[in-house]
């Protein structure tokens, strides 16, 4: 069996108990390391993360642990990176024993073309065009600061800020976004809104693809375009608690673990 998996924001400061959450994650990462061929974690795992060159991170041992035990057994874990996560140089390959994906792959997944990708950033190329201009402002506004944040420079400058300092701003930004989508949360917008729908359907007229699987939108959705194409979105580990399953017939089914 295929898992995907996304959206944990580990050690989220939106959290009341960010110690209970991370165990509840490992358990359920081990639950399904039970049949698991491979896992993929679909960005955003951590709510923040950074590796100063002259100190690692110092909070996620146990997520640390778990995921190594998992790559220890053979199970091959992908790690794609998201939007709060992109500040990996090697150590956290290195630690855990994941394949580090950087950027939007298509990948034979049990016999299917999968496209698999966090998902920010993906949108149709007319996307703009679709909204009024107070939207238009907001998606130009986070397409900048993504930019920014996928700077290479600029992650340089930020490794000379101190430790400390670095983590309280990563922190404290990353906690805002939590609390924004946990006040006024974004639920589907329909077929001809959604970002990552609308996406899938562009690329579609590209290519043919069995499976679009995306993290990022915090919602739970199964999709069938009209190429007969689905459009999955994980939801989150985050309040939501969901996943994907291929199995070994190429048929995938959105879980939720509670029902594990």
């Amino acid at each position: 069996m295929i898992y995907f998996l996304s959206d944990a924001h580990i050690g989220s400061r939106a959290l009341d108990d960010r110690a209970a959450h991370e165990k509840k994650v490992c358990n359920c990462l081990l639950s399904v390391a039970r049949d698991a061929t491979e896992i993929y974690l679909l960005g955003d795992w951590f709510d923040y993360w950074y590796e100063y060159v002259w100190r690692k991170p110092q909070e996620y041992g146990l997520t640390l642990s778990t995921i190594r035990q998992l790559t220890d057994k053979g199970i091959k874990v992908h790690y794609f990176t998201g939007n709060h996560d992109i500040w990996t140089f090697g150590w956290l390959e290195k630690q855990t024993g994941v394949v580090l994906h950087r950027k939007t792959e298509i990948m034979t997944i049990a016999g299917k073309q999968c496209m698999l990708a966090h998902g920010d950033g993906l949108i149709p190329s007319d996307m703009i065009e679709r909204y009024p201009k107070a939207v238009r402002r907001k998606i130009r506004r986070f397409m900048c600061l993504r930019r920014v944040f996928h700077s290479r420079i600029l992650q340089r400058f930020f490794a000379l800020v101190p430790p400390s300092l670095g983590d309280r701003l990563g922190y404290e930004w990353a906690r805002k976004s939590r609390m924004k989508e946990i006040a006024n949360p974004v639920g589907y917008k329909g077929e001809e809104q959604e970002e990552l729908v609308l996406y899938a359907k562009e690329q579609e007229l590209r290519q043919h693809l069995d499976y679009y699987i995306f993290g990022h939108r915090h919602i739970e959705l199964d999709l069938m375009l009209a190429t007969d194409a689905r459009v999955i979105i994980l939801g989150d580990m985050f309040r939501q608690w969901t996943y994907a399953r291929i199995n070994d017939k190429g048929e995938i089914t959105l879980m939720n673990f509670e029902q594990y």
